[in-house]
């Protein structure tokens, strides 16, 4: 298993970045929260990570903290909930916040993730408490900054706002909703990352 990855940083399109590791080029998915803290491409990085293995696709998820690590982990062994959808979570809130919410059982956060419905949160609640009633709501969980891209911010509009959008239907929202999203948020000159934290932040 792969369980780190350190390298000089690719390409970043939410939630995908590729890291460059002795001339491979590595594709690793991450959510929001670690794709915030990324450095600028061409610089080092390490990345902690979890290797998937299924009959058609072989999928590296990194993180930059050993608790979301683990909190992924202990989501994709509830019932009904895969990478995908882990991704998805931990992209719509911070690990601080979800162990929050399930701690307190409160299904009604957990529904306006995309992908949760009311039954799958229930289940989250029951499966999880005990799990993550270990790691406390006083755990050291991190709430990501934005990065600053570098370069002419009147050339990056439009693509951070398309950029931004894809990042959203990639983490299981519609499409028109999350141009909706986007649009609602979005400012001058404000890179792809800002424009996807504050739209997420705007569906909760």
């Amino acid at each position: 298993m792969i369980g780190r990855i350190r390298g000089k940083l690719l390409a970043k399109q939410p939630p995908e970045v590729v890291i460059d590791v002795q001339g491979v080029g590595y594709e690793v998915q991450v959510p929001m929260s670690c794709f915030y803290q990324l450095p600028e491409l061409g610089e080092d990085v390490t990345l902690v990570t979890h290797f998937v293995v299924r009959e058609d696709a072989q999928l590296l998820f990194g993180f930059t903290s050993l608790h979301e690590r683990t909190l992924f982990r202990q989501l994709i062994k509830a019932q009904g909930v895969g990478p995908k959808l882990a991704l998805t979570i931990l992209s719509g809130m911070s690990a601080q916040q979800f162990v929050q919410a399930v701690n307190a059982g409160d299904v009604s956060l957990l529904v306006k993730l995309p992908g949760v419905g009311k039954k799958t949160a229930e289940r989250l609640v029951v499966e999880l408490r005990d799990r993550l009633s270990a790691l406390g709501s006083d755990s050291p969980f991190t709430d990501a900054a934005p990065v600053q891209n570098q370069g002419d911010s009147n050339t990056l509009v439009s693509d951070a706002k398309a950029d931004a959008v894809s990042a959203l239907v990639a983490l299981g929202y519609k499409a028109a909703q999350a141009e909706k999203a986007v649009q609602k948020v979005h400012q001058q000159g404000a890179t792809s990352e800002a424009l996807i934290r504050d739209a997420l932040k705007s569906f909760s």
